[in-house]
């Protein structure tokens, strides 16, 4: 079946998969957002452990993502990472320990005998939620802005800048997104919250943030789109392989690929419906509808971003070593084996929608997390 695709088309296939992985982390980075709220919703030591034992519930379909996200991203498409993480890697290295520290915060705050105490753990999770987010959410912000490394023709990398990675922050577009993502990911938390805890205070308090968190959420979201869409971008001749600097190239995309654009506009009318309708209206199906949202409008920004002859990680500093789906992809031969095994993804996502029914089907209050045993974080 995939060896009559051609070279480019199971390019596009596989980026397709990359950026629904994406966008399917952005929206389980809920957990993150409600990791740096345990002290504005908890104001005391049961109702902390409410909020962490609700989080603690879905941790691990994160990092699961992450993990999957990256190693899909390294198997198709290997010059990206050679590129960002052999130059960037101050970048990565903080998101990975940021990541590295939220593991094993869930499993030793409640432990017996913890030498370094609930608090200390719970610092640890708020610096996830906090670093993990912006720096991701940043580190994604030079996939259009653009990053400050050469790559010669045996790609060898030389990355120019001296911060190796951290120059991305001087960029307050990349900053912008890293800000978007860290607020939505509040907001998302705000509607989980809403929905799971069995607890009519911290539901009073998780309704309140979710205004709170939305309105600097739209600002630098819309912020960073419009800087996007009004801005010249990274084309590229898929004959030739020639970047050049395009006048609007995101907008062109969406005018060029209308069912990216439609994609896009249905996933932000329903993030926004998912807010205004859980926190004027009431009720708790926000969380749901947000989730398709926040999936819909990721995945049609990475489609803009790696389709239509566009650089998906352009070269600031040397625009003919920018990135592109076809020539950091992996061989033929490599993406059509890979194309087979990502036929079990249907079911690796049935499952895990199983397991996260199965798990929500009740609500968590108090008296859940009141006896102490080996199952509460």
């Amino acid at each position: 079946m995939f060896e009559t695709l051609s070279h480019l088309a199971l390019q596009q296939y596989w980026w397709f998969i990359v950026s629904l992985l994406a966008s399917l982390l952005v929206f389980l980075m809920f957990v993150q957002g409600g990791q740096t709220m345990i002290y504005t919703l908890g104001k005391d030591e049961i109702e902390r452990k409410v909020i962490v034992n609700a989080l603690g519930r879905k941790w691990e379909f994160t990092f699961t993502t992450l993990v999957t996200f990256g190693g899909a991203f390294f198997a198709s498409f290997p010059l990206f990472y050679a590129s960002s993480f052999g130059g960037a890697y101050w970048v990565w290295i903080a998101i990975l320990i940021a990541f590295t520290i939220q593991a094993f915060s869930y499993e030793y705050r409640s432990k017996p005998n913890n030498v370094l105490g609930k608090k200390t753990f719970e610092v640890f999770l708020f610096l996830n939620g906090f670093l993990g987010t912006i720096l991701i959410g940043t580190a994604v912000g030079t996939f259009f802005t653009g990053a400050e490394f050469i790559i010669d023709r045996y790609n060898f990398v030389e990355w120019q800048g001296a911060a190796y990675g951290l120059e991305a922050v001087l960029n307050f577009q990349n900053v912008a997104l890293g800000l978007a993502v860290f607020f939505l990911a509040r907001t998302a938390a705000s509607l989980y919250f809403v929905k799971i805890i069995d607890d009519e205070v911290i539901e009073k308090r998780a309704r309140k943030q979710i205004l709170f968190n939305a309105i600097p959420f739209l600002v630098f979201f819309l912020f960073f789109v419009f800087k996007a869409l009004t801005t010249k971008g990274y084309a590229y001749d898929m004959e030739s392989f020639v970047v050049s600097m395009e006048p609007n190239k995101y907008l062109n995309n969406f005018i060029e690929m209308p069912w990216i654009a439609a994609v896009f506009l249905v996933g932000v009318l329903l993030v926004l419906y998912a807010i205004f309708r859980t926190y004027l209206k009431g009720g708790s199906r926000g969380f749901n509808l947000g989730a398709i949202g926040v999936v819909l409008t990721v995945l049609a920004l990475m489609l803009n971003l790696g389709y239509n002859g566009t650089a998906f990680y352009p070269s600031s500093v040397d625009p003919q070593s920018s990135l592109t789906i076809q020539n950091a992809s992996s061989s033929e031969f490599t993406l059509t084996v890979m194309s087979y095994v990502s036929l079990l993804v249907p079911f690796v996502l049935a499952y895990i929608y199983y397991a996260w029914r199965a798990i929500d089907l009740t609500g968590i209050n108090k008296k859940d997390v009141e006896d102490k045993d080996d199952h509460t974080y």
